[in-house]
């Protein structure tokens, strides 16, 4: 085998989220079916590029999107389509989630006109108080025990406002819900929380269990569903 081709797979992997394609591009009706590729369309049709993620030995599959390693163009899509949805709320602050979270809102902010917005984060700084924190459970750091902090010195700018609390993906809603609790218990009710993805339903339930009717304040760019092996050797979206 050449060099070349032992490269191939790779050089597949990094055109994912890279580009910005013309509607009908690839076919992602209930009808089709898929090999390493999901297609998620943004609101006006275009269609972006999407890894499938294969879970649970094989028996299902997840369309995947990791937004800092996303092209510019991908960034600046989403956080537009993402803005011109959350216009209807009248958002006056973006709180973004760490850390893949926090790309789309600060872009997502700009869209906005807005001049700042309001980083959530992991890391304890020495002025932190442990009161201000909420354990933070992620699908993609399984295993790992984390705490999610908001600055204090950032309250201010939460007061009487209307904020939203964004992430890049919303998948089991534990994040999410995390980010909820700690935005309740230190600077109140966030109006909308939003996102670029909603990986499948899974969320629901875990948004509910925060707060009854939780889910409903939800608003993202696309949604993409849970494939299942269609006993041909691809994908299809679970019925």
């Amino acid at each position: 085998m050449s060099d070349e081709q032992d490269l191939e797979p790779l050089m597949h992997a990094i055109d994912f989220w890279q580009t910005i394609e013309p509607p009908g591009t690839w076919d992602c009706s209930r009808q089709a079916r898929f090999d390493d590729l999901y297609p998620a369309a943004l609101p006006d049709g275009r269609q972006i590029a999407l890894p499938v993620r294969v879970r649970s030995g094989g028996e299902e599959a997840l369309p995947s999107l990791i937004l800092n390693q996303a092209a510019f163009a991908v960034v600046d899509a989403l956080s537009e389509a993402l803005a011109d949805r959350l216009k209807v709320h009248r958002p006056e602050v973006i709180v973004g989630m760490p850390t893949l979270g926090l790309t789309l809102a600060a872009e997502t902010a700009r869209k906005l006109g807005h001049d700042r917005y309001v980083p959530l984060g992991t890391s304890r700084k020495f002025w932190y108080d442990i009161a201000l924190s909420v354990p933070l459970n992620s699908i993609t750091s399984p295993g790992q025990e984390k705490r999610l902090y908001i600055d204090p010195r950032m309250l201010p700018l939460l007061e009487n406002r209307r904020f939203v609390l964004v992430d890049d993906v919303i998948s089991t809603g534990a994040s999410m819900a995390s980010g909820y609790r700690l935005l309740q218990k230190s600077a109140g009710e966030p109006v909308v929380l939003a996102a670029a993805m909603l990986q499948t339903r899974r969320w629901v339930d875990c948004l509910d269990s925060a707060r009854t009717g939780l889910s409903q304040k939800v608003c993202s760019v696309f949604e993409v569903p849970r494939l299942v092996p269609d006993g041909a050797g691809k994908w299809m979206a679970d019925a």
